[in-house]
């Protein structure tokens, strides 16, 4: 499915997600990528030492989410902006999604925005618990959303509100 939609299908999701009792037990990365590209930079970010060194640049990265914190470092250093930090421990109802976003105007903490999937289809009403913008970061904004349970597997992006 991917090389002709650019979607990933679900087995290729269910070979990266975490189990579902780490998902639960807090922060913790998800490297959504899936091409066989020369690209190493997240490996280089991770200071817990998750993302495991590549044989070869070409490979795809494997992280080890035991040992995964979910910091975070690694979402703003990948360059196909397919890292992302799962927080399935925030609350009964909503869970945390941490993910790159690269455009502007950026939202604001506090805002009402739709998530939405991997095809740009509408997800969930999502609300924008916290935003990071700092020279740390290589200037890729971190946009950390607040969203159901149910949905946090799903939302890879946003909208804002209005079409705005």
């Amino acid at each position: 499915m991917l090389e002709k939609t650019g979607v990933p299908d679900p087995e290729q999701i269910n070979k990266i997600t975490p189990s579902q009792e780490r998902l639960k037990n807090g922060p913790v990365a998800i490297v959504e990528c899936f091409q066989n590209i020369p690209c190493d930079p997240c490996r280089y970010a991770c200071r817990q030492g998750a993302i495991k060194e590549f044989a070869d640049i070409n490979d795809l990265p494997v992280i080890d989410h035991e040992e995964c914190n979910g910091c975070g470092l690694c979402i703003s250093e990948c360059p196909g902006l397919a890292i992302f930090v799962i927080d399935a421990s925030y609350s009964a109802d909503e869970g945390l999604i941490k993910m790159p976003y690269e455009y502007l105007p950026l939202p604001e903490q506090g805002e009402e925005v739709i998530g939405i999937d991997t095809e740009g289809r509408e997800v969930c009403n999502a609300r924008v618990v916290k935003v990071q913008n700092t020279k740390a970061l290589d200037r890729t904004p971190v946009v950390t959303l607040a969203v159901p349970q149910a949905q946090l597997m799903k939302v890879r992006s946003f909208v804002k509100k209005g079409g705005e």
